[in-house]
């Protein structure tokens, strides 16, 4: 039977994974200057309009990079953190802000394969990488024993903090298929749970690589 967390089933989530990320936008088509609002068709137009109106402020540059698989092109302010991008630019709003000082790993995202704290980095330094977010481990059917494990032992209570221990465990995952209990509470150290379900985490995810090693020694 599926696993459900406060009447939410494995196809639910993945159904809003996949919303959320066919939603993304692939490229601007209209570009805004968010100082004055004027509109744009490009990047150029954009650049040159800062430079004759606005030439004493940092002028937006331009992003590519992958998100769970999918290319995207977008012009930034410098300043933006990849978490805002994330949720203002994308729509993707599994990565949580609670702290916004890189202590809590709430806003926790994968970039090229290590977990890392969105909160903190900036957007602009993730140029050319690709980000792997808590959507799209959703809508990976790989990843299914990990969530319903986190449903069956109840490792969430608000679950607010809960995407960013997912993404954690699932980048330990990642390099280490079969992990100990230790190395579990080590990958994890980083995430805080102001409920503190932290022994349901140990159990979920041992679970879930049970039934993950299972399968992979059945469809072998």
């Amino acid at each position: 039977m599926e696993a459900k967390a406060a009447g939410i089933s494995f196809r639910d989530a993945c159904a809003q994974a996949s919303a959320r990320i066919a939603a993304m936008p692939a490229k601007q088509k209209i570009v805004t200057c968010p100082l004055c609002g004027e509109q744009f068709l490009g990047f150029g137009d954009l650049t040159a309009h800062y430079l004759a109106e606005h030439p004493d402020s940092a002028a937006p540059v331009e992003l590519r990079m992958t998100v769970n698989g999918r290319a995207c092109q977008l012009i930034i302010e410098p300043q933006q953190t990849l978490k805002e991008v994330l949720q203002y630019n994308l729509g993707l709003t599994g990565a949580k802000q609670m702290c916004d000082r890189g202590q809590c790993g709430s806003c926790t995202v994968i970039l090229d394969g290590k977990p890392t704290l969105s909160c903190n980095t900036l957007a602009a330094d993730c140029d050319g990488k690709a980000v792997e977010t808590v959507e799209g481990i959703a809508v990976n059917p790989k990843w299914q024993p990990l969530i319903d494990a986190y449903c069956k032992w109840d490792a969430m209570q608000c679950g607010y903090c809960t995407p960013g221990f997912l993404v954690a465990a699932k980048a330990l995952l990642d390099r280490n298929p079969t992990p100990t209990e230790a190395d579990i509470k080590e990958a994890l150290s980083g995430n805080i749970c102001i409920c503190g379900t932290y022994p349901r985490h140990s159990q979920a995810i041992l679970e879930a690589v049970t039934y993950m090693v299972k399968g992979g020694a059945e469809n072998a």
